[in-house]
């Protein structure tokens, strides 16, 4: 560690370690994670929240989305196709907070595959290949995002869950 003088002279037990700061990018070289906002994830929450409001049994897949997020981004993703064929809502959801990751992603220079794709068994296997490829730094970081963003999501489903009709119990 470099001497540092006023470090040097301060009471013995009273000292603090030196703090260092990454090196800043210069500004004709910005670095695109430097513009990347991580309290933007409550805004993209509460607007997919808010957007699924008023669709019965829609929130609660925030709490599903949490869990899944241990299972890989390619599970995560591929969860939308099969509530498609169950409840559209319920696959509208997960395939809209996948299209918000794929924005909050883009922000700090990953891109994250993001194709609507059907039902179309060939399309399916090139898109989880696509996922499956991307380097691995990217896919830990997608998936510590995604992780955020569904924290958030469920944080504001429990601020904005609506009663069911019987004044007694939460919609389910």
């Amino acid at each position: 560690m470099p001497e540092n003088k006023s470090f040097h002279n301060q009471p013995k037990g009273t000292q603090a370690k030196q703090q260092t700061k990454p090196p800043v990018q210069s500004a004709s070289s910005p670095n695109k994670v430097e513009k990347w906002k991580p309290y933007d994830l409550d805004f993209y929450a509460q607007e997919l929240v808010l957007g699924n409001r008023d669709k019965k049994n829609v929130l609660n897949e925030s709490h599903k989305m949490r869990m899944t997020v241990a299972y890989g981004l390619e599970r995560f993703w591929g969860e939308h196709l099969r509530l498609n064929r169950e409840d559209p809502n319920k696959g509208s959801y997960w395939k809209s907070v996948w299209d918000n990751l794929a924005k909050i992603l883009e922000q700090g220079g990953i891109i994250l595959p993001n194709e609507n794709i059907g039902d179309d068994t060939d399309k399916i296997k090139e898109m989880a290949k696509k996922l499956w490829q991307m380097p691995l730094e990217e896919q830990r970081i997608a998936l510590m995002v995604l992780s955020q963003l569904c924290d958030s999501l469920v944080w504001w489903t429990q601020r904005y869950k609506k009663k069911s009709s019987n004044s007694e119990s939460w919609e389910d």
